[in-house]
């Protein structure tokens, strides 16, 4: 695990600047502090952090094929290398490391960019042929790992963060305007854009090329299957046969040459893979858990059942609310972009404690949108089979009067309001933005957007930009609707839970590895039939019966929370003043993106309890909090207390 960089300079007599290169390598030193290295040859350069965790001798980067002719840095950890390695040994070619880092080297010299189908791991990476003049760029199936770049007639400049790139000289960052609807409805930029003008995303499961001419080819190399497994087995087939892959896929992600530990939210996910651990290892383990100090919205007694039956040691941290905020500017700095969810800031902490004790965590992130875990799916399911029925029954008229009535009545609280919303009842069952992505996504949908946003954005919000990049994907699966929604989930929204996950563990220097994501368990559980993933309103049901053996059926069973935070509680008390104050400052109006009134009349509604408008503030306050650190320079360096850690050890 590390961060690479890269410069890649066109023009006869171009060349890079060595200590710019080390320049741009420094701004993520969080993200390798272990060690770090360049290399330079005419108008390439290659540079990278690391965190040791493979060969932690020898494993030093950037590295080369015996003649000098290939060099690679190399973000990730390939756990079939040595399977691998074994395979090139016999076809001639010659080790001087242990790392996985070699045999990706070793890999290109024999199939060149089909390298990556040869691949099982999270992993981006550079490599530079000098042969062939050209550099090659590849990111893992699924978008564990990242990777950002920006083309211009000039130059070509990719790192693991997109602070990297603004640290190249007269890099000036400007706000991509095209990005606020898809930011307001969703939180996130699904497609290659991203919030800076000029910077893009490579995407999971794609890899480009570019020569010294500036030739430039992005092409995908892997996709989902979504053809459903045809053959008819019964539940115990599936169950075993998740057990077993799922079991190999935590074995592999074992490898390291340093201690290894859990996050451990009590939920079955991680559960499962703290289970599976303890088994493998016949010892106890390390979890680590978080919690508030608002013991109402903590799932630390889960966890704690669960260290006490695995017989973990066990290790929690508490965050408050002044500590929250605090951390507040400086994760958005680690992570370039607004912060889409309050449970992203958990994670550091979390992420902190465990590196007092260890480099490498496992999670739980990637079994429910691989195994229709999220409520979300099987209430569509239901929701769907209503509406048809609904709109049957009910003329279209009537239909909407329900619906406007819903939104706006007075004589409906605001708790009300929001379950009835995401009913058939409240939703437009003809439109699929609205029946989907507005009901369990958008925080502002695009009436809601209408009403917000200057008139400069209009023409956007009515030809419904917020929802074209999501939309591609949805539009590009077929087949039945679960295998669909979980398509579309997998290459939106997972893809945004992991880079939280990467630069919240990268921000305490230590690497997450998501064991769930094992591209071969991904494809094998896609073809599960919806029948056997989903029974009644619960998903995940094969990996539940998969885990009965290991963990207590109050855990397996119980009902899913998704790490709940008291985001909603806090903007109860004088937080909600000092955040309104801060969103129509002049500054923050200045910047013309949206109607001063809109603003005040949300506020104004959550206070008097009309619409729970908690999601809306939190996503506007991160934008602003984005413009001023990101954009502006404003310092992102925390000045708060360390939250509360403690060790629980289990007996």
């Amino acid at each position: 695990m590390c961060g690479i960089a890269g410069i890649f300079e066109f023009g006869q007599d171009a060349h890079v600047d060595s200590a710019i290169l080390r320049r741009m390598c420094d701004v993520m030193a969080h993200r390798g502090p272990d060690d770090d290295g360049i290399f330079t040859q005419g108008n390439i350069g290659l540079g990278m952090r690391r965190l040791s965790i493979v060969d932690v001798a020898n494993g030093h980067q950037p590295l080369s094929n015996e003649d000098g002719s290939i060099w690679i840095v190399f973000n990730g950890e390939i756990y079939n290398h040595r399977a691998l390695r074994e395979t090139l040994i016999e076809r001639g070619h010659r080790y001087r490391t242990q790392s996985d880092t070699e045999t990706i080297v070793h890999l290109y010299e024999e199939y060149g960019k089909d390298c990556v189908q040869h691949l099982r791991g999270m992993f981006a990476f550079a490599i530079w042929d000098t042969n062939k003049q050209s550099l090659f760029i590849a990111r893992d199936r699924l978008g564990i790992k990242p990777l950002y770049y920006r083309l211009s007639s000039q130059n070509f400049i990719f790192g693991s963060e997109i602070k990297v790139i603004l640290a190249y000289p007269q890099m000036h960052p400007s706000f991509n305007r095209d990005a606020l609807p898809e930011y307001l409805a969703f939180g996130y930029i699904s497609a290659e854009e991203t919030f800076y003008n000029g910077i893009h995303k490579l995407m999971p499961g794609h890899r480009l090329e570019i020569n010294k001419q500036g030739e430039f080819r992005v092409e995908q190399y892997w996709d989902l299957p979504l053809s459903a497994d045809e053959t008819h087995h019964d539940e115990s087939y599936y169950v075993e046969a998740y057990r077993n892959l799922l079991e190999g896929a935590v074995n592999s992600h074992l490898m390291s040459d340093v201690p290894l530990g859990v996050f451990l939210s009590g939920g079955v996910d991680s559960s499962a893979v703290a289970a599976l651990m303890t088994k493998l290892r016949r010892e106890p383990i390390e979890t680590f858990s978080v919690g508030y100090t608002e013991s109402a919205y903590s799932e630390l007694p889960y966890a704690r059942t669960v260290a006490q039956h695995l017989k973990s040691v066990h290790r929690e941290v508490f965050v408050s609310r002044q500590e929250f905020f605090g951390a507040l500017p400086k994760l958005i700095w680690h992570e370039d972009e607004p912060i889409v969810w309050p449970s992203s800031v958990a994670l550091f902490f979390v992420a902190q404690l465990a590196r007092e004790r260890v480099k490498v965590v496992l999670t739980g992130e990637g079994s429910d949108e691989t195994l229709a875990g999220y409520s979300r799916y099987a209430f569509t399911l239901k929701n769907m089979a209503f509406d048809r029925a609904y709109r049957g029954l009910v003329p279209n008229a009537i239909r909407r009067q329900l619906r406007d009535a819903i939104a706006s009545s007075p004589m409906i609280n605001a708790t009300a309001r929001r379950k009835l919303s995401h009913t058939f009842l409240g939703l437009d069952g003809e439109s699929w933005t609205s029946f989907y992505f507005d009901n369990f996504f958008s925080a502002f949908n695009q009436k809601d957007q209408s009403e917000l946003l200057a008139d400069d954005f209009r023409p956007q919000v009515d030809a419904g930009s917020a929802y074209q990049n999501v939309l591609r994907y949805w539009e590009q699966s077929s087949g039945e609707l679960l295998p669909r929604l979980l398509y579309t989930d997998i290459k939106t929204y997972l893809v945004e839970l992991l880079m939280k996950q990467d630069n919240m563990s990268m921000a305490a220097s230590i690497e997450s590895r998501v064991p769930f994501l094992d591209h071969v368990l991904v494809e094998w559980a896609m073809r599960v039939p919806a029948s056997i993933q989903i029974r009644g309103t619960a998903g995940k049901r094969i990996l539940k019966k998969a885990m009965e053996d290991l963990l207590p059926h109050s855990i397996i069973y119980r009902p899913k929370l998704g790490f709940p935070t008291p985001w909603s509680g806090w903007l109860a008390g004088p937080q909600l003043d000092e955040i309104e104050n801060l969103l129509l400052e002049p500054r923050s109006m200045n910047r013309g993106f949206f109607k001063r009134s809109a603003v005040e009349k949300l506020f104004r509604e959550h206070r008097a309890r009309y619409r729970d408008h908690y999601d809306r503030i939190w996503r506007l306050l991160n934008l602003e909090i984005w413009h001023r650190v990101c954009l502006e320079g404003e310092s992102h360096e925390w000045a708060g207390q360390s939250a509360e850690a403690k060790s629980v050890p289990i007996a």
